[in-house]
């Protein structure tokens, strides 16, 4: 229970920092990044799988760079369903979907490496 907390603290966190970064990308309070993550959860179990299933022939075609698309389309059904949370246009999806995941794996590796030196 609490690696879930943990987890989903770090990508509310990580979600606040991409707002800071990318431009059109905007966050009004801690609240609705939090409540975000939970949608971005609930679009990446549900939705986000059916999409890709659905883009496979293109995604095969462009040698996997169409699931930058993908992961845009993901984080824009995100902003549309939490309040506090919008995006002004598909190039702000995709770059904030880029460093959403450059910022959500280097928390998730900093804190794997504190694990394992805790247990050494």
């Amino acid at each position: 229970m609490i690696n879930f907390f943990v987890t989903w603290v770090i990508s509310a966190i990580s979600l606040g920092i991409t707002a800071q970064i990318v431009p059109g990308f905007t966050i009004s309070s801690w609240q609705a990044a939090a409540i975000g993550v939970i949608v971005m959860a609930f679009v990446n179990a549900i939705i986000k799988p059916i999409i890709t299933i659905l883009t496979l022939p293109l995604t095969i075609l462009t040698l996997g760079l169409f699931l930058l698309v993908v992961n845009a389309i993901s984080i824009s059904l995100v902003a549309y369903f939490t309040p506090g949370f919008s995006i002004s246009s598909f190039w702000a999806a995709l770059f904030g979907s880029v460093v959403l995941s450059f910022i959500s794996s280097l928390f998730n590796q900093i804190l794997d490496k504190s694990n394992n030196n805790s247990l050494d």
